[in-house]
C-alpha cells in the first residue's frame, strides 16, 4: 500500500474514533445536565441520545456540504440508513426474533416510510435539496419530537432520569470536549475519505455509501449489540428506526439548510434502493409484528447485492 494512502487510512480510523468517543462524551455530559435539571427520560432519549448517535453522520454530512463534497453528504445518510435496516436488523435476527413495540409499529415505522418518500420527492423532482426543503425536514423533526412528548404525557408514560453522576462543571467539560471531538473527527473523516477515493480511483459516492456510512453507523451497531446481550431485542428496532428518522430529518435537514446539496444523477438509484429497503422493513414488520431469522437473512442478502452493485458501478 502506498505510504500516503496508509497515512490517510490511519487518519480515517482516528477520525472515526474521535466521532464515536466525542458522541459518547457529549451524551454523557448532556444526560447528566438533564439529570441535574430533572428533565424527563423521553426528552433525553429523543434529543440528547438521538442526536448523540446521529452526531457522526451529522458531522460528516454537514462538513461535506460545507466543503462542496455533496455526493458524500447524501451518500453517507443513504448508506448509513441501509446499513442500519439491512445489516443491524438482519444480524440481530440471527440471535432471536425482534419483537415490534406498538408505538414503533404504528407510529415510527410508518413515519420513516413517509419521510423517506418525501426525501425522494425532493431529490427526484428538484435535483437538489435546497435550504427551504432542509428547513421543512427540520420542522418535521421538531413536530415529531413534540408529538411523542405530548403523547407520553397523555398516557402517563413520563419518567425521569437517575441522579446526577457528576457535577455541572464536569458535565460542561464533557459536552465541550465531545463537540470538539465530533467536529475534528468529522473533518478528518471527510478529508481522508476524499483523499483515499481520489488515490484509489473510487468515487466519493461509493466511499460515502460504504466506508464512511458503515463507520458512522458504529454507535448504532454498538448500541444494538449491547441491547442483544442484555436480551432487550425490542430495543434494536427502536434504535434503528429512530436513528434513520434522525438521519433524514436532522442530518440531511441541517446539511441542506446550511448549504444547498446538489444531487448527481448516479445517486438516484441509491435513493430508489433505500426506498425499497424501507418498504421491505415496513412490510416484514407489519405482517408478523416482528422480524424473524428468515427475514433477517433476506435483508442481509439484500445488502450484499447492493454492495456488489455499488462496487461494480464504480
Amino acid at each position: 500500500m502506498d505510504f500516503s494512502i496508509l497515512i490517510q487510512v490511519i487518519l480515517l480510523i482516528g477520525g472515526f474514533a474521535l466521532l464515536i468517543k466525542g458522541a459518547d462524551f457529549f451524551v454523557d455530559g448532556a444526560s447528566n445536565i438533564a439529570s441535574i435539571l430533572k428533565v424527563p427520560t423521553i426528552i433525553v432519549g429523543l434529543t440528547i441520545v438521538a442526536l448523540g448517535t446521529s452526531a457522526p453522520e451529522a458531522a460528516v454530512s454537514i462538513t461535506s456540504s460545507l466543503t462542496g463534497s455533496n455526493a458524500m453528504a447524501v451518500s453517507n445518510v443513504i448508506g448509513s440508513n441501509l446499513f442500519n435496516m439491512l445489516i443491524i436488523i438482519g444480524v440481530a435476527t440471527l440471535f432471536g426474533d425482534l419483537l415490534m413495540e406498538e408505538d414503533v409499529l404504528n407510529r415510527d415505522l410508518p413515519f420513516l416510510v413517509a419521510i423517506t418518500f418525501l426525501l425522494a420527492v425532493f431529490i427526484f423532482m428538484g435535483g437538489d435539496i435546497i435550504p427551504f426543503e432542509g428547513i421543512i425536514l427540520l420542522v418535521l423533526l421538531v413536530g415529531y419530537v413534540i408529538y411523542i412528548i405530548r403523547n407520553s404525557r397523555k398516557t402517563g408514560a413520563m419518567s425521569y432520569v437517575d441522579k446526577p453522576k457528576f457535577s455541572l462543571p464536569v458535565s460542561i467539560i464533557f459536552i465541550v470536549g465531545g463537540l470538539i471531538g465530533i467536529v475534528i473527527g468529522g473533518d478528518l473523516v471527510v478529508n481522508s475519505a476524499s483523499d483515499i477515493a481520489m488515490a484509489l480511483g473510487m468515487s466519493e459516492t461509493l466511499v460515502g455509501l460504504t466506508i464512511v456510512a458503515i463507520g458512522t453507523s458504529l454507535p448504532e451497531l454498538v448500541t444494538s449489540i449491547t441491547a442483544l446481550k442484555k436480551g432487550e431485542n425490542d430495543l434494536v428496532i427502536g434504535n434503528v428506526i429512530g436513528s434513520n428518522i434522525f438521519n433524514i430529518l436532522f442530518v440531511l435537514g441541517a446539511s441542506s439548510a446550511i448549504s444547498k446539496i446538489t444531487i448527481n444523477s448516479g445517486i438516484l438509484v441509491d435513493v430508489a434502493f433505500m426506498i425499497v429497503a424501507t418498504v421491505f422493513c415496513f412490510i416484514f414488520g407489519k405482517t408478523q409484528e416482528k422480524y424473524d431469522k428468515r427475514e433477517g437473512i433476506f435483508l442481509i442478502g439484500l445488502f450484499a447485492v447492493y454492495m456488489i452493485f455499488a462496487i461494480w458501478r464504480n
